[in-house]
């Protein structure tokens, strides 16, 4: 197998066209949420729902073909950090949601990617945790339903805004994100100074 044939496998297989195709439908979900019309907005919903089920597929197809690549492996993070991120400065400009909450978002990642680079350095494995998994799970739903940007009236009358249903689930998300960078650097200094001890 030549070098340009093994490059082409190790980018240019199905999971990894997935990831890829992720980062593409970014634009036009913020082009739907730009005409500030209640159907359109639901098609913005509906294609990040779509870009979210793709994220699940392009794992589940890499694992199950055997297609797990270094690629992979770096694209799928970024392109989840990408999407989530552009969409969060995107409604933040238009009023959605507070712009603090995407900068104390935007840091928290900053801060992750230097702590990952200086564990890669030193030899040491950071472990995802319950809370940095249940940080992501409540981000998604909470941009979703802040897509969604509509008011829910149920049969006996009571009114659900899903807008600031998605807001509060977004809020929990930042809680939970800053727990979790907390247990990122805590066992990172463990391990640290584990690797470190006499003796070993």
């Amino acid at each position: 197998m030549s070098r340009l044939d093994a490059l082409k496998r190790e980018i240019l297989n199905l999971p990894n066209l997935i990831t890829i195709g992720r980062v593409f439908m970014i634009p036009p979900i913020c082009l739907l949420i730009d005409q500030r019309d209640p159907a359109l907005n639901f098609a913005a919903f509906l294609f990040f729902l779509i870009a979210s089920a793709m994220d699940l597929l392009d794992g589940w197809l890499a694992r199950r073909r055997n297609l797990v690549t270094f690629f992979g492996k770096f694209m799928d993070p970024l392109a989840d950090k990408v999407m989530v991120m552009a969409l969060m400065v995107y409604l933040a400009n238009e009023g959605r949601i507070e712009p603090w909450v995407v900068v104390v978002l935007l840091g928290r990642e900053f801060y992750m990617s230097g702590l990952r680079t200086l564990a890669l350095g030193a030899g040491v494995e950071i472990v995802a945790d319950s809370g940095g998994k249940a940080k992501t799970v409540f981000q998604m739903i909470g941009l979703s339903l802040i897509l969604l940007y509509e008011t829910y009236v149920d049969p006996l009358g009571y009114e659900i805004s899903f807008h600031r249903v998605g807001l509060a689930l977004l809020y929990m998300s930042l809680f939970l994100s800053l727990v979790s960078a907390y247990a990122y650097t805590r066992g990172f200094v463990e391990q640290l100074g584990r690797s470190g001890a006499p003796g070993e």
